[in-house]
């Protein structure tokens, strides 16, 4: 299975042999146990395949070409990401001291080939569990990268030892690059982070340039490199001449800005080995620098993530509280207009009252004196038509036609003057100062009134309908009735007068239609009895986009001049302010039909039975009427 899309495969199992026949025989043992192979013929191809995806564990030959596995055990465990990775290494090598030189290079376990292929298996699941507690979470870009060095020297005909130390270089697994000429070094690769060396080897004892120039001039170079963030290259200086005074060259050399001076006597491996110990310390501090550069931007990740969700709490904050604000100015504001409605309707009213008692008091006067002399007229004919009778002259028949007639005619003013007395009494019934204290109520008497009240627009064309179930008396405010019910009859009054077509000649101008009022009583399930208004008339009813409205202040389907929208608001204020309810429908016939229902109180020594129990018997059926013409006049 190889591995490939840059993911990591946790049950996939790297193995790093050169023989064909070798890793054909351990393939097949170890996919016969379940496990999934991927295998590379050498140290270096195993460190390129790692970009591509991390294997749960390397099993890997000692002797490889190039690279043995303990150097790329070594290669492995300078890298942060891939120094978890367990090593296994499989060799049939004998020489002395192999296994320990391969555990001291990082690698976990050390087992011969010719081993028991059920004790390779169980080594390979315990260090698989042993790995899978350490996997990291986080995953670079680049997983591995092999240590790039450069050698700075004269051509190898003329140093014998450079191919030898560059030999030794690759088979450690990292990538050396030779140059011969100094001159020639582009100070661009040096802050290309694909292409800048991790160590720089320098020649100090040639003669074909100056050694310590080219030391200056790096350190030159990595000082820009160093301040623009990046972790500094290497430099380690080989010196192979015989110095006199090798003391101060040696502090001219570190002065220059050389890492670290070796003797060209110590041989390639242990140069080798120098120039290790620098590369490490340069890939540790490349992984420290990659893992602040990641936990940073985590960090920012992190603050930037508060500082959106705080932006986000910190907006929806604003919006709860805006639109509490804004419940609470239309809260404000309904409350505004209901209170400025009260006002004009109790300005509206103190003025009729004010009104109406002037005019009944003013009227009231004159027509008490009338009604006095109208008698004492009455008993003046009556004596003078008695005198009359014994009289025989020719002209007593043309006195007595006249002065029974003067009879007849005072009868009918008495008529009048009774209807008149009536009127005045009415009024000031309904316009009462003190309506705004609860009372027993007469509640057939009140609607007789206040269709009384309301004959004229009624005419004798609209028929209303009386069936009162409830109890007469109700302990109430006035205006529930002379306000309340009034309002809502001379609605339905002027919806059946608009409904009528336009040529009424055949009906002699007269409006038709019905209005009827029916009161009961309703119980509910707390125990507590309403009583209920339902009136319906036969007009063209509300629609149902209006209904919503018709209550509001202000709000009226008149024609402009024909009403102040309050009459429904002031009702539907009245009925809240006995505990009740006010609703609008359609009736069956297709009118409106208002519903009032308010709790019922009898009062202080009113009824309290329900109409099935009060002595009137038939729920006071005896107020009904049969339809009649002229309704409020019958």
């Amino acid at each position: 299975m190889p591995l490939t899309n840059g993911e990591d495969h946790p049950d996939t199992l790297l193995l790093v042999e050169d023989s064909d026949t070798q890793a054909l025989r351990i393939r097949r043992m170890l996919e016969g146990h379940g496990f999934h192979v991927h295998r590379v013929a050498s140290g270096e191809a195993a460190l390129d395949t790692l970009d591509e995806g991390l294997p749960g564990l390397v099993i890997a030959d000692y002797h490889l070409p190039g690279m043995n596995g303990g150097q790329l055990a070594r290669q492995l465990r300078m890298n942060a990401v891939t120094r978890t990775i367990p090593v296994l290494i499989l060799t049939e090598g004998i020489e002395p001291g192999l296994e320990r030189e391969g555990l001291e290079s990082g690698a976990d376990a050390y087992i011969p080939k010719s081993s028991d292929p059920a004790l390779i298996v169980f080594r390979i699941r315990a260090l698989l569990r042993e790995h899978a507690a350490h996997t990291p979470t986080l995953r670079p870009e680049r997983v591995f990268r092999r240590a790039r060095i450069m050698v700075i020297a004269p051509e190898p005909a003329r140093q014998q030892a450079v191919p030898e130390l560059i030999g030794q270089l690759r088979r450690d697994g990292h990538i050396v690059t030779l140059c011969h000429d100094p001159a020639l070094l582009d100070p661009s690769v040096l802050h290309d982070p694909e292409h800048v060396p991790d160590c720089v080897v320098i020649d100090l004892a040639c003669r074909e340039f100056d050694g310590l120039e080219v030391c200056r001039r790096l350190d030159e170079w990595r000082q820009e490199d160093l301040l623009s963030g990046n972790v500094p290259l290497r430099i380690l200086g080989v010196d192979g001449a015989t110095r006199p005074d090798a003391r101060e060259f040696a502090a001219r050399v570190f002065e220059a800005g050389i890492d670290d001076l070796v003797s060209r006597d110590v041989g390639p491996a242990a140069l080798a080995l120098r120039i290790r110990v620098l590369v490490r310390r340069k890939l540790l501090q490349d992984d420290v620098r990659r893992i602040e550069t990641e936990r940073q931007a985590r960090e920012i990740a992190v603050k930037s993530a508060r500082a959106e969700a705080a932006a986000i709490a910190s907006k929806a904050s604003l919006a709860e509280a805006l639109e509490q604000a804004n419940r609470e100015l239309a809260d404000a504001n309904h409350k505004l207009i209901e209170t400025q409605a009260k006002l004009v309707q109790t300005a509206k009213m103190a003025s009729l009252g004010e009104l109406v008692a002037g005019i009944a008091h003013e009227i009231n006067n004159p027509l008490a004196f009338i009604l006095a002399h109208k008698d004492t007229v009455a008993r003046g004919l009556d004596r003078v038509l008695g005198m009359e009778a014994a009289c025989t002259d020719p002209a007593h028949e043309a006195r007595e036609t006249v002065l029974t007639k003067c009879r007849d005619r005072v009868g009918s003013m008495n008529m009048g003057l009774r209807r008149i007395q009536n009127l005045v009494l009415n009024l000031r019934k309904f316009s009462r100062l003190d309506e705004g204290l609860f009372q027993l109520i007469d509640v057939p008497e009140a609607l007789e009134t206040v269709m009384a009240l309301l004959t004229q627009k009624l005419g004798s064309g609209i028929v209303v309908r009386r069936r009162y179930e409830a109890p007469e008396r109700l302990y109430c405010q006035a205006a529930l009735l002379n306000q309340v019910i009034m309002n809502i009859i001379s609605n339905a009054a002027d919806a059946i007068l608009a409904a009528q077509p336009d040529d009424m000649s055949t009906r002699s101008g007269i409006a038709e239609g019905e209005i009827d009022i029916h009161t009961f009583l309703t119980h509910n399930g707390e125990g507590q009895d309403s009583y209920v208004f339902v009136i319906t008339d036969s007009g063209p009813g509300i629609p149902p986009d209006v209904q919503e409205r018709i209550f509001e202040p202000f709000f009226t389907t008149k024609p402009v001049g024909a009403g102040t929208g309050l009459g429904l608001a002031i009702a539907y204020s009245v009925v809240q302010a006995h505990h009740g309810s006010l609703s609008v429908g359609t009736a069956p016939q297709g009118g409106a039909r208002f519903t009032i229902s308010v709790p019922w109180n009898a009062g202080p020594g009113g009824e309290s039975l329900p109409p099935a129990q009060s002595p009137a018997g038939a729920g006071y059926l005896a107020r009904n009427e049969p339809p009649q013409h002229g309704g409020a006049d019958q």
